[in-house]
């Protein structure tokens, strides 16, 4: 059987062309990305499937893949809002995503006092609206108190604690220039700036993109997704093209 050379070449130029579409699209325009842990419960679940805008603040080379040292710093730049929910490269690799909430923006003063949250001084308002909310800490369930706090830009968003308040006190935390702080809503159970070792402040270079919306959703903890008799359980539906605030 005869193999016709064009007709090998027409698909390799087909397989070439659609995987720098598909390049574009990740850096310049939208990537989808999964949430592995409970960090940011209630706001997103394990599970979740998001997609997050790569242009909102502008590009770095961490909005390519692999971060590629072809320039450096941010162009088209634009400033984050207190309250989005962001990916970034952390830190102490500039390697892996992790996905929290903004809370502090350069020069912005953060602190703990009493288990409740202080903005440049001012405590952030929070209310009450649930107390008998479960939620993850790893692999453990957790009771939890459920609050809308409101930052100072008016954005109000869910978090919660546990009703220990295990994170009760912390020292200032004093933002530096170009650089950033962030919280999961998962308050007691997250790993996010107040942990200067492992995350600290983010430099403005490692903004991935901003978390617009969930896409898809399932909780692999009941069952596999290729469980499809379980379907019923597993994939939460209600979650599909939920905006994330």
């Amino acid at each position: 059987m005869k193999i016709d050379k064009n007709i090998i070449i027409e698909n390799i130029k087909t397989i070439f062309f659609a995987l720098v579409i598909a390049i574009v699209i990740r850096s310049f325009l939208i990537q989808p990305f999964y949430i592995p842990s409970s960090s940011m419960e209630p706001t997103l679940l394990i599970g979740d499937r998001l997609f997050v805008t790569k242009y909102s603040y502008g590009y770095s080379k961490h909005s390519f893949p692999f971060s590629p040292s072809i320039f450096k710093g941010r162009f088209l730049s634009t400033i984050p809002k207190s309250g989005d929910v962001v990916v970034f490269k952390t830190p102490s690799d500039n390697r892996t995503d992790y996905i929290k909430r903004l809370i502090g923006l350069p020069g912005d003063k953060i602190q703990f006092i009493d288990g409740d949250l202080y903005l440049n001084n001012i405590q952030i308002l929070k209310s009450l609206t649930s107390r008998s909310d479960i939620i993850y800490c790893g692999k453990q369930t957790i009771n939890v108190n459920t609050f809308n706090e409101k930052l100072s830009n008016g954005k109000i968003h869910s978090a919660v604690y546990f009703k220990s308040y295990s994170y009760q006190n912390s020292d200032l935390f004093i933002v530096p220039e170009k650089h950033y702080f962030f919280l999961g809503d998962n308050r007691d159970c997250s790993k996010d700036s107040r942990y200067l070792s492992s995350v600290g402040y983010v430099h403005e270079d490692n903004l991935v993109g901003k978390a617009q919306f969930i896409f898809f959703s399932s909780d692999y903890r009941i069952a596999s997704f290729f469980s499809f008799w379980k379907w019923n359980k597993t994939i939460r539906i209600k979650r599909f093209f939920k905006k994330i605030n």
